[in-house]
């Protein structure tokens, strides 16, 4: 069976997708909206004098990036910007407060824009209870997938745990194993099975293929065990970044202007209407949902495509330029990438632990702060 992210659902495998649908259903609803806004705002507004400050926006703004997939606020300089971005939509960028009129707006876009994205990208939750697991150990492709993993491991050790640990890591959620790098499923799943589960190291001697494949199918069984007392939920995405978002852009010239302009609307202009090339970036990443892109700075190999693509047309000068001129090296911009994509298209998989079933890819946004 089919997901809506496009991977296979095993027999086993509970899952829930996220496409948008409870995101535009709440906007959409007006009087719930409305209500789901108030409480926002009162819970933001500190000092309850009625307006936001942009302190008080911080939260919200945080909570977007969140959203987005970004990582915190201050950790990349690559998507700083991009909150910068978010907080400059509440504020118009010159604004020091924001009515609740505003800010209602403001979220009702970002919410829609996030629901667009869903929509086209769903989020798949899984709850991995150890039986995925101990299907794959127990099945065919148990033996010729794990001599594959062995051949692919560099142990500096040597040690047969070593071996163990690297391999875990290899395995992937279509295979029942939650991803065995994050922090909690180390702790929680991962060390105390080690602890509980004896594997006999082989002193000095070298790890054969045979006794990697029998040690690493014990310790397995003990962490489907584990799992199966302890399920893990892990959101799963999938995207395939191939140049068709921006080739349906580019077609509709209907849509090409109104995107363009909306992204245009808040760069600042001089005296005779002229813009910085420095912009660019930032305006780029405003068309970004429209062009099916990613925000810049959430995925590495998207930012190497756009970084090659500024260099390639020297958009990195700093020049002054007519509005006409702005959008035509946009156009040129967003012509480069696509074929970029084309020849090279970017697969995106990502797994990340979450504890309790999300209804919402922005649970926090969504909901109130406890």
């Amino acid at each position: 069976m089919e997901t809506a992210s496009g991977r296979k659902k095993s027999d086993h495998q509970q899952q829930q997708v996220l496409d948008g649908s409870d995101i535009m259903e709440l906007v959409e609803n007006k009087e719930v909206f409305s209500d789901f806004v108030d409480h926002k705002f009162q819970e933001l507004d500190r000092d309850n004098d009625g307006r936001l400050s942009v302190n008080e926006l911080q939260p919200a703004v945080a909570d977007i990036g969140a959203a987005l997939g970004l990582p915190a606020q201050g950790t990349s300089s690559d998507s700083d910007h991009i909150y910068t971005e978010v907080l400059n939509e509440f504020t118009h960028g010159t604004r020091e407060k924001v009515s609740k009129t505003e800010f209602k707006e403001v979220l009702s876009d970002i919410l829609l824009g996030m629901a667009a994205g869903l929509k086209r990208d769903p989020i798949v939750i899984l709850r991995i209870d150890g039986e995925d697991l101990r299907e794959f150990i127990n099945g065919p492709a148990y033996e010729p997938e794990m001599v594959s993993i062995f051949s692919e491991i560099e142990s500096s050790d040597g040690s047969l745990r070593d071996y163990i640990i690297k391999a875990l890591g290899k395995l992937t959620v279509d295979q029942g194993m939650p991803p065995s790098a994050d922090t909690w499923v180390i702790s929680n799943i991962v060390e105390p099975t080690m602890q509980s589960c004896a594997i006999n190291e082989q002193d000095d001697k070298p790890i054969t293929q045979e006794t990697f494949l029998v040690a690493f199918k014990k310790l397995a069984d003990c962490v489907a065990q584990r799992l199966q007392e302890q399920p893990v939920i892990v959101a799963h995405s999938e995207n395939t970044f191939d140049g068709n978002g921006i080739k349906r852009l580019l077609s509709n010239k209907f849509e090409l202007d109104k995107a363009m302009n909306a992204a245009l609307e808040n760069v600042p202009k001089d005296r005779n209407g002229k813009l910085s090339k420095d912009y660019l970036r930032v305006v780029l990443d405003a068309l970004a949902p429209s062009a099916g892109l990613p925000p810049l700075g959430a995925i590495d190999q998207m930012d190497k495509v756009v970084s090659e693509v500024f260099k390639m047309v020297n958009c990195d000068d700093g020049k002054i330029i007519k509005e006409d001129e702005f959008k035509k090296i946009l156009l040129e911009i967003l012509g480069s990438i696509m074929l970029q994509l084309e020849g090279n298209p970017i697969s995106i998989s990502s797994n990340s632990v979450v504890h309790e079933p999300l209804a919402t890819p922005s649970t926090t946004l969504l909901q109130p702060s406890s």
